[in-house]
């Protein structure tokens, strides 16, 4: 059993990926060519935006945006504390310091009252400028940017939406990276869309920014590349791995999204009475780059995750620690709260295995296994 079924979905698009890959190939374009345009333009129009460019990875794309915005030392960027390293990780490159915010247990996004107070926090001690709130749409679902925008509007700052893992969700039929002043994704192989190597996007209105971000992709070029106006970076996506996404946003648009959801679903309904399971809110569609379950109590998880693996069922953590937990961050941060829906999440977490092209057999071995260790831990039986 796979957890993220790159194979199996290699098999259905065999044909058209080989053939995308054969045009580039035959063609030799192999930096900036036609298909990356191609790509932006539908990526885009699907967000239901002006403006999308595309870059080496996930993380440039949240560092090309911070640039653009000019943030550096002094800056308080505010990111959600139980999210991937590299959401604190891009301000702390830019020389901002990251301001770690507790999370709500049960959508694991940024929580709006905690980041209130600490953005109130940094402006009391006026040891920082608050500039940016990193939003991120974490497990596939859009973080609640109806309040997250309010808080912004109040304080004066601008939203990065950090939807590495929550391409293709929306709110309301508005999609995900269209929330923040800038969105940007991630095209890493395992998420919701993903290529066959990295890559990522960053999405915007914003005509100033766009050219900006253009520049510092390519070595802060002006007229050209060789004519460098400012100091910049060399992210730019291959045409191969641009060629590979068109053929998969396709499936992604047609097929993937509708069946990853409905796979959701059945895990939902098979295990809501046993364990906790995520949960969406009224109007929000998740990506679900990852199916997220919580233990009801601390220590059943590491049980549970060992006796899966036992019948050749894999599982991930996904996190073990809190940001504000990371040695990387021990000199680079200011601490607003004790973190208690992190340290809740960190003890109890585990993803299961979910991609489109997932059998409902499998769903209902992995219920079957889980529900059946549940029992034998909560009875005393051998473990």
């Amino acid at each position: 059993m796979e957890f993220r079924d790159l194979k199996k979905q290699y098999e259905v698009l065999k044909t058209d990926i080989d053939a995308a890959i054969s045009r580039v190939l035959t063609n030799t374009n192999f930096i900036s060519g036609k298909e990356v345009r191609e790509l932006e333009e539908q990526l885009a129009e699907y967000v239901g935006v002006k403006h999308c460019i595309t870059c080496g990875n996930g993380t440039d794309a949240l560092v090309l945006a911070l640039m653009a915005w000019g943030i550096g030392e002094g800056d308080a960027v505010f990111v959600p504390d139980f999210t991937f390293f590299a959401s604190g990780e891009a301000p702390a490159l830019c020389g901002a310091t990251p301001v770690f915010v507790d999370v709500e247990k049960d959508t694991f996004n940024i929580s709006p009252e905690c980041l209130e107070k600490a953005i109130i926090q940094i402006l009391d001690e006026k040891i920082l400028i608050p500039k940016v709130i990193v939003a991120v749409d974490l497990f596939g679902q859009p973080a609640d940017y109806i309040r997250i925008r309010e808080i912004a509007n109040k304080y004066g700052l601008l939203i990065l939406e950090d939807s590495a893992q929550g391409f293709g969700g929306n709110i309301k039929g508005r999609r995900a990276c269209s929330f923040g002043d800038i969105g940007t994704t991630s095209f890493f192989p395992a998420k919701p869309l993903g290529c066959y190597g990295d890559g990522g996007a960053i999405f915007t209105d914003n005509d100033e920014w766009v050219e900006l971000i253009k520049s510092y992709c390519v070595h802060g070029k002006g007229v050209d590349k060789y004519d460098n106006v400012r100091i910049g970076m060399n992210s730019r996506l291959d045409t191969i791995q641009a060629a590979i996404l068109k053929v998969k946003f396709k499936q992604f648009v047609e097929y993937e999204l509708e069946k990853i959801n409905e796979v959701a679903l059945s895990y939902a309904e098979m295990l809501s009475e046993s364990i906790i399971i995520p949960t969406i809110k009224d109007g929000f569609v998740s990506s679900w780059a990852q199916y997220t379950i919580i233990c009801k109590e601390k220590g059943i998880r590491d049980k549970l995750q060992f006796r899966l693996r036992e019948q050749d069922i894999p599982s991930i953590i996904y996190y073990k620690k809190g940001l504000h937990e990371q040695k990387a961050f021990e000199k680079n941060t200011i601490l607003t709260a004790n973190y208690k829906n992190t340290q809740y999440l960190t003890d109890r977490v585990l993803s299961l295995p979910i991609h489109p092209y997932m059998d409902i057999y499998d769903v209902k071995k992995i219920v079957k296994n889980i529900m059946q260790i549940l029992l034998d831990l909560k009875t005393g039986c051998n473990i």
